[in-house]
């Protein structure tokens, strides 16, 4: 997570370590708004954790592009009616009970082609923690309010909102849009989606700022 110290995240791995314990299976979920740096703290833990971790984002289950233009939608790319979210809460009470011996494969998001990938990520079944992150893991509404129950802990991140915009921005950009259209983005799409993000934070067992 981008401000974050290393003894933070040492703290912060240590916690998701005591999560990973072999012979059962865990998920530990992280949200928040757009260009929180849900991504960058997935993958330190799961670096941090030496195989005891798999990573499987929210984003894999972004509706395809040409549905969002079918539905009216691919304005609003990023809200809460944009992915299947029914699916993704399926994939994780699977995730919970994995059966024996078999590989679970998760959906991944390709950013350079702003499209979800099927069966990008295998979850082996001996590994003890899946680490899910995406902005609407505490969202209550509709087949989102199944997500927060199938989670043994919830993070909240909440960095400083102004690094987080400059940040998401610069996101825009390194994958192809113009500065202007990047920064309307966001303020249009991105931002209203991080207020209704916010509204789940007090269903977070821990809240994470930059020390």
């Amino acid at each position: 997570m981008p401000g974050m110290d290393a003894q933070q995240l040492a703290d912060l791995t240590a916690r998701a370590r005591r999560l990973a314990v072999p012979g059962r299976r865990r998920i530990l979920g992280l949200a928040g708004a757009p260009g929180a740096g849900k991504s960058t703290l997935a993958e330190e833990l799961v670096a941090g954790l030496d195989g005891l971790a798999a990573l499987v984002p929210m984003d894999g289950f972004h509706l395809a592009q040409a549905e969002l233009t079918r539905l009216g939608r691919a304005g609003r790319k990023g809200a809460p009616d944009t992915f299947d979210a029914a699916g993704y809460a399926a994939l994780l009470a699977r995730l919970r009970a994995p059966e024996p011996g078999t590989v679970v494969y998760a959906p991944a998001f390709d950013r350079s082609l702003e499209e979800p990938v099927a069966g990008a990520i295998p979850v082996a079944p001996d590994v003890p923690l899946v680490i899910t992150e995406g902005n609407y893991l505490l969202h209550d509404e509709g087949p989102w309010a199944a997500v927060l129950p199938l989670l043994d802990e919830a993070w909240f991140l909440e960095p400083d909102d102004g690094s987080r915009v400059s940040r998401l921005i610069r996101r825009h950009v390194r994958f192809g849009k113009e500065p202007a259209e990047a920064e309307r983005w966001v303020r249009e799409s991105d931002e209203a989606n991080a207020r209704l993000v916010a509204r789940g934070r007090d269903r977070a067992h821990l809240v994470v700022r930059p020390a």
